[in-house]
């Protein structure tokens, strides 16, 4: 067996025009891909019976962010809180999280202030558009 490597980190949601946006203009990330894949070999890979997407790759200082929206799309997910089983967030450094807090849109939804831990990580946690959450902590 050879030895795994990370390609990418992918996050579903409902309108990618929307999502690409979110994540241009809050995260400055860059887009570095935008494609679409469908296909009876997709299908079956995802396991969604016709199921086609479009897909967009941004570059988060070489981690790449896939966005993925699905045609057919499935039900939306509840709201998790992060203490679930299963839950899933991205993890986003920035150079100072009180100033990117203060630098935010007021119509970003964000969990709390930034908080700084026992461990002297200050974090804050903000939603995307379809509610996935993202931590943005102290590089």
């Amino acid at each position: 067996m050879s030895d795994p490597t990370a390609h990418h980190v992918g996050i579903t949601v409902s309108d990618l025009d929307r999502a690409v946006a979110f994540y241009t203009e809050v995260f400055d990330l860059d887009v570095v891909a935008e494609f679409s894949v469908g296909g009876e070999a997709f299908a079956d890979a995802v396991d969604v019976a016709g199921a086609s997407a479009a897909f967009a790759h941004l570059d988060a200082d070489g981690v790449r962010v896939e966005l993925v929206e699905y045609d057919p799309a499935g039900e939306p997910m509840p709201e998790r809180s992060l203490d679930r089983a299963g839950a899933t967030h991205l993890g986003l450094s920035v150079g100072d999280v009180e100033a990117f807090h203060d630098d935010l849109d007021p119509a970003v939804e964000t969990l709390s202030e930034p908080r700084t831990t026992e461990s002297g990580t200050t974090i804050l946690f903000v939603r995307d558009p379809d509610g996935n959450l993202v931590e943005v902590l102290d590089a």
